[in-house]
This record gives structure tokens, C-alpha cells and sequence, in this order.
């Protein structure tokens, strides 16, 4: 394929503008599908690599990723997704699994998807999550998502490899075309205020973790029912949608109610 163009319908590299969009690649272990991914991102004008619990020595030996060195170099490690994923406004997660029941919302990539990241970046920071290579996505890390993303492919092999996975978004987001005349919320713009930004998902966590405290000081978590209702209250946050403003007003309310159980058990 080298020297013959992807698509007549791919915008140049220097308009594709895709500052914004992180990927994240949780658990990886093979080498090779770090580089792949790494030298798939720099096709595509994107920098923004994280990894999640990573297999130190595959990332160590990435050594596919010809052109990408910048990229594995910035590379960031987090130990969780919520740490990897703090800065970003919208989750966008992936999966092979077609009947999978997760309780999100669950698209297929191609025009209208790739499109509506790039419309989701004019509000903030965009992450798109990779599992395993062995498992994908667990439903703690899928809890984190606002919506899935999945590859359309044959019945009798469902999962791409992880690299390629990685390549084939990448392509469908630089090739969509995003709403035209919309101007990014919280930049100084005219007529576009700050308050109308998007909340990152850090704010929505925070937010979780204070209504999960006061939940089980309430008794209202059972004994042995905790995870089910941590991954219930992240979801119904992120439902929510909330602006960068609602998120610190809702914030101050439930540490005001915090604030209140704690002075109740004294």
C-alpha cells in the first residue's frame, strides 16, 4: 500500500485535527501491537498514547512502530483507566461483541460514528479505550464509557487484531467530516461561553466516588453488592451528561452531604 492514497475522500494530515483524541490501550502485553498502534496513530496526525497496566517488557520491546519513536517515547502509563482518562470529556469504548449486555449504547464504526467523535472533540478531550488482546474490555473498564464502538467484521472471526483495530478507527475518525462552522466549547470565542464545556470524566468520577460514600454510610449498598453498584452510579453519572459548571455545583452538593453524614456519626 505505500505510495497509494487510503482514501480520495481523507483530508490531508495537516487538517485532520485530531490534537484532542486519546488513545488508550488498556492491559497490553504483545510488543508488536504497541508499535503497530503507535505507528498507526502518527498516519493519522494522532500523539496521544496511554497505557493502562501495561506488560512492562512489551513496551519496552515495541520496535514495529517505524516513524512512531515519538510517540512510544511520550507514551503515558496509568495503573487504572479512571487515572488514564480523568482529562477527557467523552469514553468512547470498544468491542467485538455484538449481544453483549452492558447497558450502553453500542455503534458501528464507519462514516457517522467517526463523525460524531470528531463533533464530541469540540467539546473536550476524547479518549477511545483498546482491551487486552487476550480478553478486551472488561465490564469495570467498559463502566467508564459513554458509548461503545464496534468493528464491523465476519461472524466467523469477530476480533481484529489489536493494532489493526487500533489503524482501522483511526481511518474512519480522520476521514469524517465534522459539523462544519462549529467552534470548540470553552475556547474565547465569540458568543461561546466557558460554562457550556463539557465535564471531563475526572469531574464525573469524583463526583461518583462521593455519592458511593454516602450511599454506604446510608446503608443503602449492601454487604457483597458493592461493585454492581459502583459501575450503576458511574453509568447514571455519565448519563447526565453534565456541563464543566453542573459538575462543580453537583460536586459541592454531595460533599456538602458528606460533610453532613460524617458530623451525624460524631
Amino acid at each position: 500500500m505505500n505510495g497509494l492514497p487510503l482514501s480520495s475522500k481523507l483530508h490531508d494530515l495537516d487538517d485532520l485535527r485530531l490534537n484532542d483524541l486519546v488513545i488508550v490501550m488498556v492491559s497490553p502485553r504483545n510488543p508488536l501491537n504497541i508499535g503497530a498502534a503507535a505507528r498507526a496513530m502518527t498516519n493519522f496526525g494522532v500523539h496521544r498514547l496511554r497505557l493502562v497496566e501495561c506488560y512492562a517488557p512489551a513496551f519496552r520491546e515495541a520496535r514495529s512502530a517505524v516513524g512512531a519513536a515519538d510517540v512510544l517515547k511520550s507514551a503515558e502509563d496509568f495503573g487504572t483507566v479512571a487515572e488514564a482518562i480523568a482529562d477527557c470529556a467523552r469514553v468512547v469504548g470498544t468491542t467485538a461483541v455484538r449481544d453483549r449486555d452492558l447497558q450502553h449504547p453500542v455503534r458501528t464504526l464507519g462514516q457517522k460514528s467517526g463523525a460524531e467523535i470528531r463533533n464530541q472533540m469540540l467539546a473536550g478531550r476524547v479518549a477511545i479505550l483498546f482491551g487486552s488482546e487476550k480478553y478486551g474490555l472488561s465490564n469495570s473498564d467498559i463502566s467508564h464509557c459513554h458509548w461503545l464502538l464496534r468493528i464491523p467484521t465476519h461472524k466467523t472471526n469477530i476480533s481484529m487484531n489489536l493494532g489493526q483495530a487500533v489503524a482501522v478507527c483511526l481511518y474512519e475518525i480522520a476521514r469524517a467530516t465534522p459539523v462544519k462552522g462549529v467552534k470548540r466549547k470553552g475556547m474565547k470565542q465569540p458568543g461561546v461561553k466557558a460554562e457550556t464545556e463539557r465535564a471531563t470524566v475526572g469531574a464525573a468520577e469524583m463526583i461518583s466516588e462521593l455519592l458511593l460514600e454516602n450511599l454506604r454510610k446510608s446503608g443503602y449498598v449492601k454487604p457483597g453488592n458493592d461493585a454492581m453498584v459502583v459501575k450503576k452510579v458511574r453509568r447514571l453519572v455519565l448519563r447526565l451528561d453534565l456541563k464543566a459548571l453542573d459538575a462543580k455545583i453537583l460536586l459541592g452538593m454531595v460533599r456538602q452531604i458528606a460533610w453532613k453524614l460524617k458530623q451525624a456519626e460524631k
